[in-house]
């Protein structure tokens, strides 16, 4: 799906859902799903620079927390990168990452099996999952 599929998306996601898609949000939402795979704050802050050159650093931090909150990207807490949820309308699902520490290429994965046994695991231990997020580090099918 095209950056402007996504965005009209999302623009229909916050409608429903009663949530406020600003420009700046938009703007970030857009460089984020014209991007290839995962990207730093700053490096989207520098690409913002080019679109309003009075942006800050705050101003994308508030941006990338409110399309997290929506679901439309999932940070990547090991690399301090974000990265955009292309199906964010069925994104309740956990979060599982493989990044390879060679290219940095990050591939996000659904599986059913591993959700199932870290809740069982959890259950037995009286702990609630309120967010899952799995980042699995190693080398892609490129570098090796």
């Amino acid at each position: 799906m095209d950056s402007t599929q996504l965005l009209e998306q999302a623009r229909e996601y916050c409608k429903k859902n009663g949530a406020r898609l600003t420009p700046t949000r938009e703007q970030v939402f857009v460089l984020l799903a014209k991007n290839d795979g995962a990207i730093g704050a700053y490096d989207l802050l520098e690409q913002l620079q080019k679109i309003d050159p009075g942006a800050k650093p705050a101003t994308v931090y508030r941006a990338l927390d409110f399309l997290a909150s929506q679901g439309f990207v999932h940070k990547i807490e090991s690399i301090n990168a974000f990265l955009m949820c292309d199906h964010f309308s069925e994104c309740n699902h956990p979060v599982q990452l493989l990044i390879c520490d060679n290219c940095s290429r990050v591939e996000e994965i659904q599986s059913n099996n591993l959700d199932l046994a870290l809740r069982a695991m959890a259950d037995a231990s009286g702990f609630t999952i309120s967010k899952q997020v799995v980042e699995a580090h190693g080398t892609c099918k490129h570098c090796q």
